[in-house]
């Protein structure tokens, strides 16, 4: 009696279709990443930056200290606006530290802004105070602004750095965000701001950001 040798045929066929069930899964993973990267690639390349403004800036104090000159005590207001230009993609404020700057030098305590969700095409305006009580700087600098204060001018930088995420559906992406607003500030000539509170002269500034991400 013959007897059919078909066992090994039945047995490759389970080995065949768990090949062809793990390619299918390989394949729809490779698919899925290639998404995902192609969308995080057009964020990266196609959306825009934010937009900042530095309006205003209200001194309430301005001195420098020391003997010799060394050491900064300053309390300033400033008024930023944000403006996101992008009608798909929101922007997450994640972290912001917003302080001045002179010479390269960091002369205030940075002070933080609440994280926040800035929609298509919205606007947020922060009002944060900068300053510190006898803050050391640097010698030079120290010296430059007596004289900068005795000419009636000061021009310092009000810096934000802080990381945002871009979000454009389920997907984000997160990146550094570096604000550099220069302000010139005057002094001695009461007619160029208004008096706040008795205390604080306003000086406005509308003075346009430059944004690195």
């Amino acid at each position: 009696m013959a007897v059919k040798e078909c066992g090994s045929q039945g047995s490759n066929s389970p080995s065949l279709l768990n090949f062809i069930r793990r390619n299918i899964i390989c394949l729809v993973i490779l698919i899925i990443v290639t998404i995902i990267a192609s969308v995080l690639a057009w964020i990266t390349l196609h959306t825009p930056k934010p937009r900042f403004i530095l309006q205003d800036a209200t001194v309430f104090s301005f001195n420098v200290s020391g003997n010799p000159p060394n050491m900064l005590t300053s309390n300033i207001q400033t008024t930023l606006i944000s403006r996101n230009p992008n009608d798909k993609t929101g922007i997450y404020y994640d972290r912001l530290d917003v302080y001045a700057s002179y010479h390269n030098q960091q002369i205030t305590l940075p002070t933080s802004i609440p994280s926040t969700y800035q929609g298509y095409e919205e606007v947020n305006v922060w009002s944060p105070f900068v300053g510190g009580e006898d803050v050391p700087i640097a010698r030079a600098n120290a010296l430059s602004l007596l004289q900068e204060q005795s000419r009636g001018a000061v021009k310092v930088l009000v810096q934000i750095d802080g990381k945002i995420r871009w979000k454009v559906g389920p997907f984000a992406r997160t990146s550094r965000l570096f604000v550099r607003c220069p302000a010139f500030i005057s002094f001695g000539n009461s007619d160029a701001g208004v008096i706040v509170g008795g205390r604080g002269v306003k000086y406005t500034l509308i003075t346009v950001c430059s944004v690195s991400v």
